[in-house]
């Protein structure tokens, strides 16, 4: 299992490129998994619904399963926010886990950076940003940028830079 990030300022496109980026990998025959990060409280549940009354009861998980698809769900309750490393662990093998967030995480990362965004680049401060998808040239960036538009090239770009799961979780990155 290898795993890389992609990473950029709220509002950069990070989302949308995994979009493209997703299909891009899995027609090349990769089985892909994605984890994201949010800054904010998020549900994945529906109020009224039985999980989610489990969950308000106090259940600490709540694992929802059909023919089609099964959640998990884990209430932390005052525990502290797991680290990536814990969550990485607890995916199923694939090829290819493509991590949305985490930006100060010492993982390799394709950043993702819109002129637009009216925010600083990323990677004059992190060197494990190793290929940039921008809107424009940065022409001092010190490692490849790929045209945002270039899902392929970007693709390349998450296939050559991809770590093992093992070389980031013993602190190899």
């Amino acid at each position: 299992m290898r795993i890389i990030g992609i990473v950029g300022w709220s509002g950069s496109g990070k989302t949308t490129l995994l979009a493209r980026l997703i299909p891009e990998l899995t027609g090349r025959g990769l089985s892909v998994s994605t984890l994201k990060h949010a800054h904010h409280a998020f549900d994945v549940d529906q109020a009224g619904k039985d999980s989610w009354q489990h969950r308000q009861a106090g259940a600490t998980e709540v694992l929802v399963s059909s023919g089609r698809r099964h959640a998990l769900m884990r209430e932390l309750r005052g525990e502290e926010e797991w680290t990536l490393s814990r969550l990485l662990r607890r995916l199923s093998p694939v090829d290819l886990v493509l991590v949305e967030g985490y930006k100060r995480e010492r993982h390799p990362k394709v950043e993702v950076f819109r002129l637009a965004n009216g925010k600083p680049p990323l990677h004059p401060g992190d060197a494990m940003i190793r290929a940039i998808a921008s809107d424009t040239p940065l022409p001092q960036a010190g490692r490849p940028v790929i045209d945002l538009d270039d899902v392929q090239a970007i693709a390349d770009a998450v296939q050559t830079h991809a770590i093992l799961l093992s070389e980031f979780l013993e602190g190899r990155a």
